[in-house]
């Protein structure tokens, strides 16, 4: 049969739509960008990606997220024994009791857990890898000749090799140690019958994350590390040991690691190691290559998750990093700074305006496939996950644009998880990316289960995400995005559609009259065969719900 193309001429001002329904029309005229689906390249789409950090704390959080971490540099120190931890340089190096004042061990976790799983969300605990955790919460700690050994505790990762006693959920603060896999089994024992680190958890499941950020330590957590970087081997030894504790307790336990700050991370160790852009020689190759090793020695998987940071290096044409660009009023060229820089996820035709560039890969920085290229090679079947990202235009469409981007980005690419790390008092439009994709129509509907391959021809201009869902074989769900300044038409090809199309859509426009960002329905078309074409308003985002 025939294709027939259906244009949608989107309203771009909801008291428009309001007053009276958005023209909508068949069209004959051709379109300007041209996206091809590709039905027969398909992948799951992991529920897991649509995730945050510190949901708990944030205002304004979107419902329907799926993953919330427990991460950032006051969990390095944490002891969970006495919920005490330390700040770090993030606020004078300071042992307190932020994360739990509550006298009950581990505490500071649980509460965190509970909370999610009323939200319906899975969990990341930070287990501390680096070796010290603090003792007390008396303030800040001297840093003049670190490490002060009567301010923290040492951490051991099993209790056995150490001590006769049995696990217990209510450990003696007394002695010098706190132990790795007591923690574990503590929470196991919280959640009692849930199974949280099994195969198939009853409810939500905890996943485990070794630590955060290790190649900063010595700056961010001067008072436990010391002015000295661990070394390469040290850390791959750490995590190795505590990975292997762990996995003895719960084999089936998801671990993530190493949480890489950036890109100097994975790639030089922060600048200690020597490596080329395409050779076998980055933190990631020697860090893949060792767990693989030690995982055929433990006979189990050790690393199941790739996890690491990413705050993007790109920079507006004068310089300013598209992170600091946080506020309501941003210029033209800032805007494109922010939207396009998702790009350097994934795609080879792109090259930001970065340090990273300029000098280290000078060509597209091309991140995820670079990692699932080394993945292949030194350690097949872990996955990939970004577990702190922020791409800024917190408070404009911009943010709106690029979070959407990600979360696309990440399914069509099978990451396992992403959660986005919430920079600034005022993300309002940040966190309405997640909409296009969660409950965007305050329904209960979501962007489908499987990605389908779809290639724009333009992709500086318009990028659409596809979907199907494997509860219901008619339905397609796409995500368009127009991050150009003037109105796109994109024809999408290849995919089979019918029924009826439910356009629901963010813009600047709509998003001025809200109090809290979200799509606003925009239309709804019949469709049939495997053509369909979108008019698009500047800098916007549309869901499309067919079924």
């Amino acid at each position: 049969m025939r294709s027939r193309r259906i244009t949608f001429h989107v309203c771009c001002a909801t008291a428009l739509f309001l007053s009276r329904a958005c023209g909508i029309s068949v069209a004959s005229d051709g379109a300007s960008v041209t996206v091809t689906v590709n039905p027969s390249s398909t992948r799951p789409i992991s529920p897991y990606i649509y995730g945050i950090n510190h949901a708990s704390k944030i205002e304004g959080v979107p419902k329907a997220l799926t993953l919330d971490r427990s991460g950032g540099n006051r969990w390095t120190a944490y002891n969970w024994e006495n919920n005490a931890s330390n700040a770090g340089s993030d606020y004078g190096y300071q042992n307190d009791d932020l994360v739990g004042s509550d006298s009950e061990a581990g505490s500071g976790v649980y509460s965190l857990i509970a909370e999610d799983r009323k939200r319906g969300m899975a969990s990341i605990v930070t287990f501390q890898l680096q070796g010290l955790v603090a003792a007390d919460t008396k303030g800040p700690v001297p840093t003049a000749n670190p490490p002060d050994r009567t301010r923290f505790k040492k951490v051991v990762n099993e209790k056995k090799s150490v001590s006769d006693a049995p696990f217990t959920a209510k450990p003696p603060t007394s002695d010098d140690n706190v132990y790795m896999d007591e923690f574990m089994w503590a929470i196991d024992h919280e959640f009692a019958g849930d199974n949280v680190f099994g195969a198939r958890p009853a409810k939500q499941p905890v996943f485990i994350a070794l630590d955060n950020e290790p190649e900063l330590w010595k700056s961010t957590h001067l008072e436990v590390q010391g002015p000295a970087s661990v070394s390469v081997d040290s850390f791959i030894a750490k995590s190795i040991a505590l990975a292997t504790a762990l996995k003895k307790q719960f084999p089936d336990a998801m671990i993530f690691g190493p949480g890489n700050y950036g890109f100097l991370g994975l790639y030089s160790w922060n600048g200690e190691l020597s490596t080329s852009l395409n050779g076998s020689t980055w933190f990631a190759d020697k860090y893949l290559t060792a767990l693989r090793a030690a995982s055929v020695s433990a006979g189990k998987r050790l690393l199941d998750i790739y996890d690491f940071h990413w705050y993007p290096e790109a920079t507006d044409s004068k310089g300013a990093r598209v992170t600091t660009l946080q506020g309501p009023n941003l210029s033209a060229d800032q805007v494109q700074a922010i939207v396009q820089s998702p790009r350097s996820l994934w795609d080879r035709t792109y090259a930001e305006k970065s340090w990273i560039v300029d000098s280290v890969t000078r060509q597209p920085i091309d991140i995820l496939h670079r990692l699932q290229e080394r993945i292949d090679a030194d350690n097949p079947g872990t996955r990939l996950a970004i577990t702190e990202y922020n791409n800024g235009g917190g408070q404009h469409i911009a943010g709106t644009i690029a979070q959407a981007d990600n979360l696309g980005i990440f399914g069509a690419q099978g990451l396992f998880a992403g959660n986005m790390w919430v920079l600034g008092p005022k993300e309002a439009y940040t966190l309405a990316g997640f909409r296009a994709f969660r409950d965007f129509d305050g329904a209960g509907h979501h962007f489908g289960d499987t990605a389908v391959a779809a290639t724009s021809s333009r992709p500086a201009d318009v990028v659409v995400y596809v979907s199907t869902d494997s509860t219901r074989a008619d339905r397609v769900v796409m995500v368009a995005i127009n991050r150009s300044n003037s109105v796109q038409t994109a024809q999408v090809n290849g995919q089979p559609l019918s029924g009826s199309a439910h356009l629901f859509q963010m813009t600047a426009a709509t998003a001025r009259k809200q109090s809290t960002v979200q799509p606003v329905p925009a239309g709804t078309q019949p469709v049939a065969g495997s053509s369909l074409t979108l008019t698009l308003p500047p800098l916007s985002v549309t869901t499309v719900d067919i079924y």
